[in-house]
């Protein structure tokens, strides 16, 4: 039997460090944490028995598959950056898996840059949160070569429930920003029905439980209608997240020539949201925008 991987990490936030837990409960050896706040780091590498890499480079040195959560486009081309400290230096023989929801194309990128150093990478779509993270009850969706989608089952089946091999680079980060821009949209729409029910003077518990029976009961309305109904936006899934992530799609149908006018509005209500600085509640908080007894009072229409 081949020796279990080392594991490192990079983008130790709550997906992240959980993505770390999980292996290490199940017998991984996660040997290297690395994140742009190194006390983040340094707490959880004393959690794990890991070392808090002070560089890319470094976590490299002591890591055999290097795991990667990070915010967007521009933070994933800045860890495979071609100069400077990156993760490109010493990559050879390495396996990269790349979880964060990023534009497809970028993922192509990491993939050509990671192979013309003799390394691999996977991008693994993560369609879950923060408990199924700890759980290992993930839904993952992956984009690369078989070959390397091999080599990282075994881990990938340990952080996951639903495991689903998509295609070549790219095409699982398609499906994601279309799971991503469907839920937003469900998300928006919950919300406006619920602030028009308030404004109605309409019973939200008897609304929501009407809503759950019908057509417009949604897993966004198992998942969110309650914060909605009592403010409480902790984040699992952040507004901020939910702008980007629709405009990721958004930018997907610009590119084909579509008009999706649901998928544009809904990312003008997650970018107001921001805007207003409610971008980092849970995007259950988009609510605050459409109930007329909260924020979004001054805002209704005369």
């Amino acid at each position: 039997m081949a020796p279990s991987p080392r594991i490192g990490i990079v983008g130790v936030g709550r997906m992240g460090a959980n993505i770390g837990r999980r292996l290490k409960d199940v017998g991984y050896a996660v040997t290297a944490v690395y994140d742009t706040r190194p006390e983040v780091a340094k707490e959880l590498a004393q959690e794990l028995g890991a070392k808090p890499a002070q560089t890319l480079s470094q976590l490299n040195e002591l890591s055999d598959v290097v795991i990667t959560v990070v915010t967007d486009d521009q933070a994933m081309r800045s860890i495979y950056a071609t100069s400077g400290d990156s993760l490109l230096n010493g990559a050879k023989g390495h396996l990269y898996v790349n979880c964060a929801t990023i534009s497809p194309s970028v993922h192509v990128e990491v993939e050509k840059l990671t192979g013309e150093r003799g390394a691999h990478s996977l991008e693994a779509c993560m369609a879950s949160s923060i408990p199924q993270a700890r759980e290992g009850t993930l839904y993952l969706m992956v984009g690369g070569s078989k070959e390397a989608f091999e080599r990282a089952k075994p881990m990938l089946e340990q952080m996951s429930s639903s495991l689903k091999f998509v295609g070549k680079a790219g095409q699982a980060a398609k499906v994601k920003a279309l799971v991503n821009m469907v839920m937003n949209i469900n998300t928006a729409g919950l919300a406006e029905g619920l602030g028009l029910a308030d404004a109605l003077g309409l019973d939200l518990t008897m609304v929501r439980e009407v809503f759950s029976q019908t057509g417009a009961g949604s897993r966004v309305l198992v998942t969110d209608g309650e914060d909605m109904q009592n403010r409480a936006h902790d984040c699992y899934f952040s507004g901020a997240h939910a702008a980007k992530d629709s405009g990721i799609a958004v930018a997907l149908a610009r590119e084909q020539g579509l008009d999706l006018p649901l998928a544009e509005a809904t990312k003008t209500q997650f970018d107001r949201m921001v805007a207003e600085g409610l971008g980092e509640l849970d995007k259950s908080g988009v609510a605050e925008l459409t109930f007329l007894s909260r924020h979004a009072r001054q805002h209704a229409r005369t």
